[in-house]
């Protein structure tokens, strides 16, 4: 019995261990975004980038049964604030309406096939033209291959150097590529630049802008909205400073068009295909000794539905957790590999112990907390305080978060006060509510490696 009590002892002095260390990661990842962004917020005061040459971009849209949000979608690309970019819209075997209510409200013409294959995908069936205010706008309807095989389509049949990758259900606002597209002016060595993710629920926009911020009336998107300022405000900013982030969201992503094909392209049988992209183009470049930068630019938004169904949300969350398992998986060789640099002793080491396997640390660390607790092995006083202080610390790192991304807007106060209260909500109910999702996903490992998601859209 001592051996085993000294076994539950350090089991939870490490668990303890564990979470301090992410409490540290969390708040100095905060403090780090507040910084850049207050710094290029200064910067933008002075500074305006000249956009006479804008570089040419084909904006990729992937699409499986959208017919409720796609011409919503492609009227706020038509609209973009950029001189030089096309529309290229993959329908990807649709079972609803999709390509009919493009070709119907757009007016497209069918046209002959003129598609290379760079990157191996599903045929076409039929394609649709029509240059629409100096924009092309260009509708693929394919064999369905799955998300990863709809965008290699899309990369094949794009005319520029760049494309970009965003969801159907979203919308960019106007001046979204002029912003995703800084960096590459200021390092030309950019391969691949990600954008701010924001929930579509929480703005009204006005002239092609998200002008104002409300949380809405659903419970699970307020928390959603929170989760989000704090992931795509903090740690993405945080890793950007050493080139080391491995994840740019499907939902909007800027990529150069060569370098994705020299490494192959998308991945067909993934469900995070786009961290996949993103790790290979580290490994690709790396391994052929390449310069390059994976940056990440808050100031370019997306704005994205978020799952107001329960169930939506939980499909979500676990194709997140199976993508990011074989993500890492496929890109093993990362871990602990000189060449690769921080990438492999720190963002991989990240993914690896404080997303993917998360929900099995935690789970096992209370539990064992709890056994250890019962055998009177720790002090319940301090473990009391303990959990109660890393609690509250969490609470405040998310709501530091939400403040600095809302300093953007006219907040209301009552808004804020709701904020407060969701970071409460979010930290003691929503996390523990992944916790359970993400451990499902290690049962459902394997399956559906190619299924599209099903949200409820509105």
């Amino acid at each position: 019995m001592f051996g085993f009590s000294n076994f539950l002892f350090y089991v939870s002095l490490f668990y303890i261990a564990y979470l301090i260390v992410f409490s540290a990661f969390s708040f100095l990842s905060v403090l780090v975004g507040a910084y850049k962004l207050q710094k290029s917020a200064r910067l933008k005061r002075f500074n305006t980038l000249a956009v006479d040459n804008n570089v040419p971009i084909s904006i990729l849209v992937p699409a499986y049964n959208e017919s409720v949000t796609i011409v919503r979608s492609i009227n706020s690309l038509l609209a973009l604030d950029y001189s030089q970019y096309e529309i290229i819209v993959i329908d990807d075997g649709s079972k609803d309406e999709t390509a009919q209510t493009l070709v119907d409200e757009f007016g497209l013409i069918l046209v002959p096939q003129q598609i290379n294959n760079e990157l191996t995908c599903k045929k076409a069936n039929a394609i649709y033209e029509r240059n629409i205010n100096g924009v092309l706008l260009t509708l693929i309807s394919k064999e369905n291959g799955g998300k990863g095989d709809a965008l290699n389509m899309g990369i094949n049949a794009s005319r520029h150097p760049y494309f970009i990758c965003m969801d159907a259900d979203s919308m960019l606002e106007k001046d979204a590529l002029r912003e995703i597209s800084e960096p590459l002016y200021e390092d030309d060595t950019t391969v691949a630049v990600g954008g701010m993710i924001l929930i579509s629920q929480c703005v009204r926009v006005k002239d092609g802008m998200a002008v104002s911020y409300k949380l809405p009336r659903s419970l699970l998107v307020c928390m959603q909205a929170v989760e989000y300022n704090r992931s795509f405000l903090a740690s993405r900013i945080f890793m950007d400073a050493f080139n080391g982030n491995l994840i740019i969201s499907g939902a909007f992503g800027l990529f150069k068009k060569s370098t994705v094909v020299g490494a192959g392209g998308y991945s067909t049988n993934n469900l995070g295909e786009d961290m996949e992209l993103c790790m290979k183009l580290h490994g690709y470049c790396r391994n052929n000794n390449i310069d390059y930068r994976i940056s990440y630019q808050p100031s370019a938004v997306c704005l994205t539905q978020a799952p107001s169904r329960l169930r939506d949300l939980v499909g979500q969350r676990r194709r997140w957790h199976i993508g990011l398992m074989q993500s890492l998986f496929a890109h093993r060789r990362v871990m602990f590999n000189l060449k690769f640099g921080w990438v492999s002793f720190f963002s991989y080491l990240y993914y690896l112990f404080y997303e993917l396997l998360s929900p099995i640390i935690e789970v096992f660390g209370l539990l064992t907390i709890g056994l250890a607790l019962y055998l009177d092995v720790l002090n319940v006083t301090y473990m009391l305080v303990f959990l109660g202080v890393y609690a509250v610390y969490g609470i405040i790192t998310s709501l530091c978060a939400f403040s600095q991304y809302a300093q953007r807007f006219k907040i209301r106060v009552w808004d804020m006060v709701k904020a407060l209260v969701l970071c409460i909500l979010e930290f003691g109910f929503f996390r523990n509510l992944l916790v359970a999702v993400r451990l499902m996903a290690f049962v459902r490992y394997g399956k559906n490696k190619r299924a599209w998601g099903s949200i409820k859209r509105q």
